[in-house]
């Protein structure tokens, strides 16, 4: 039986090539360059079934995955998960060497963070309910500037009097944060240690756990509201 094979050429130390070696498919060193190779040219995280493609049919992704973020652990630059999908970043140590490259090019007004961080931890929320926690109104160009940066979308609408829109975080927020989910979001302690909250708390304040992807019983789909609602016509006098 023969088996599929890559040709790999080797160099000696002049740097001169050498007869290529056969490599078969299947092999966890290919299958590990391939990988890498995917995952250093993407410009957004991969998931692990976008690696299976690339890998032979009923090749392991998940055990390749592990096998490249093995290698690459404690280097300058480590393989995470991030919103369920997987990326290569820089070491946390290393960050501030890029730091020119990630430097935000708008600063977020202290309202439009506010929003955001009642949002993620109170998803799905309505505007209404966010204005009620933060105890003033809000512009609507609050939500406009967090949508048009990709960290907030509409999820659907509540199941209430006037079927409210509902709010909450996107993919694109996991990834800027580099949380995994929103079980990553941090708890009471963390904050506390970040003095983001104030150490004098009641002692039965808590901190809401954000609902997952797929709408909850108390909400509907977008589309289903547009469905039902029918266009008005405006009809003027005559003159």
């Amino acid at each position: 039986m023969t088996h599929n094979a890559v040709a790999e050429t080797e160099h000696d130390e002049d740097g001169a090539g050498t007869a290529p070696v056969l490599r078969p498919h299947d092999d966890p060193v290919h299958m590990r360059r391939v990988a890498e190779a995917l995952l250093f040219a993407a410009s957004q995280p991969l998931s692990q079934e976008d690696i299976a493609r690339a890998l032979p049919e009923g090749a392991d992704a998940a055990a390749v995955l592990e096998d490249v973020r093995a290698k690459y652990e404690g280097s300058g630059v480590n393989l995470v998960q991030v919103a369920g999908k997987w990326q290569m970043r820089t070491a946390d140590d290393l960050r501030y060497l890029l730091r020119h490259e990630v430097k935000e090019q708008r600063k977020l007004s202290r309202v439009t963070l506010e929003t955001l961080a009642i949002i993620a931890y109170h998803q799905p929320v309505t505007r209404a309910e966010i204005e009620a926690i933060r105890g003033v109104s809000m512009s609507k160009g609050t939500l406009d500037t967090l949508m048009e940066i990709g960290w907030i979308r509409m999820r659907g609408r509540r199941r209430s009097p006037g079927r409210p829109v509902t709010y909450g975080t996107t993919e694109e927020f996991l990834v800027h944060f580099g949380l995994n989910s929103l079980k990553d979001l941090p708890g009471l302690s963390e904050l506390k240690g970040a003095g983001l909250l104030d150490a004098s708390l009641p002692p039965d304040f808590e901190i809401p756990t954000p609902e997952q992807e797929g709408l909850t019983d108390d909400e509907e789909p977008l589309e289903q509201m547009e469905e039902e609602e029918a266009p008005l016509e405006m009809h003027l006098p005559e003159k």
